[in-house]
């Protein structure tokens, strides 16, 4: 037998008694710390199961951080959090980047998200828009400066822009869905609450963010309905049009980055199991759409397991095409 060979198998007996003990430890007994960093949008629900793990385990500290799903993943390819909370699949440069410093990780969708457009509550003149009016108010090339400039009969009014940073995974598929460069001269933050306090600042003003924060705050704000391109009709974000994909073409997963190496760890071991066990509930108490239970099913395989890698990717690098369901259970 090579010496190569035994080494391996000693790391994979290793790997497996550490399994074993995560397993049978008891939480509450259990101690240490978790540090999770990313998008703003996932967030809300990190940190609700954060706060339920906490009477399961208060000797564990989960800190719940957001520097965007970009900003997440540049820290998480350092190596310098355990987790990172996705509201897009991780891109090739940001795979090549953890790979550079031996970061492997595990992928696990956790709910579905309809990206929401909303405006002032006193607007009464947009009662829905396409994405070719969105186009017109969001990309470089048209920007549109006043309501009259998107629809004929508008009010001749300054458009007031609030949208997600740039490290925003929000803005990436935005940005993706508008297939082209998106204006700059926009009130920008990675949080969304800043967004929300914006667009109900200013009669004029339009903005956009995930689903939770639309129906937190649906009080100061109200929610724009999108033309299905396909259904040619209106559309409002609800959580029966989310998950059913009538709701488009803003719907979308969301996702946490588990660091492989951390997932050893029987604190992050139980903390995610807790999490993917907990996810349907939570996700709903939080404002966003729980996925059907053979994803959540199959992400808990896929943890157990320690599958690393992305399906969101093709051998080549490029975006992976077709449904949550089509991609991630294949």
């Amino acid at each position: 037998m090579s010496m190569a060979f035994k080494t391996s198998v000693l790391a994979t007996a290793v790997t497996g008694m550490v399994m074993c003990a995560a397993g049978s430890q008891d939480p509450a007994r259990m101690s240490g710390s978790i540090s999770i960093d990313g998008s703003s949008t996932v967030e809300p629900i990190t940190k609700a199961v954060a706060e339920e793990f906490r009477e399961l385990a208060p000797g564990i500290r989960v800190t719940v951080a957001v520097s965007g799903t970009g900003g997440g993943f540049k820290r998480f390819a350092l190596g310098e959090t355990d987790i990172s909370d996705a509201s897009r699949p991780i891109k090739k440069e940001e795979m090549d980047a953890a790979k550079a410093n031996g970061i492997e990780f595990i992928e696990l969708p956790v709910a579905y998200d309809g990206l929401s457009i909303v405006v002032h509550p006193s607007n009464d003149w947009v009662d829905y828009l396409t994405v070719d009016e969105i186009k017109k108010i969001f990309l470089a090339s048209e920007a549109a400066k006043n309501w009259s400039d998107v629809r004929a009969g508008w009010p001749n009014q300054r458009i007031k822009i609030f949208a997600p940073g740039t490290d925003s995974g929000t803005f990436d598929y935005f940005k993706e869905v508008m297939a082209g460069d998106i204006r700059a001269d926009m009130s920008v933050s990675e949080d969304d609450n800043v967004l929300v306090t914006g667009v109900a600042g200013d009669a004029n003003s339009l903005g956009f963010f995930g689903f939770a924060y639309y129906i937190e705050n649906q009080d100061k704000l109200k929610v724009v309905p999108i033309v299905n391109p396909k259904l040619s009709t209106p559309v409002t974000p609800s959580h029966d049009s989310i998950e059913s994909g009538e709701y488009a073409p803003f719907s979308r997963p969301l996702f946490i980055y588990v660091n492989k190496k951390s997932a050893t760890r029987p604190e992050v071991r139980e903390f995610v199991e807790f999490y993917l066990a907990e996810a349907a509930d939570l996700v709903d108490e939080v404002g966003y759409v729980a996925l059907p239970e053979d994803i959540y099913e199959a992400a808990e395989s896929n943890f157990k397991a320690n599958r690393t890698g992305t399906k969101f990717l093709t051998a080549d690098g490029k975006k992976a095409e077709g449904s949550l369901r089509d991609i991630y259970l294949k």
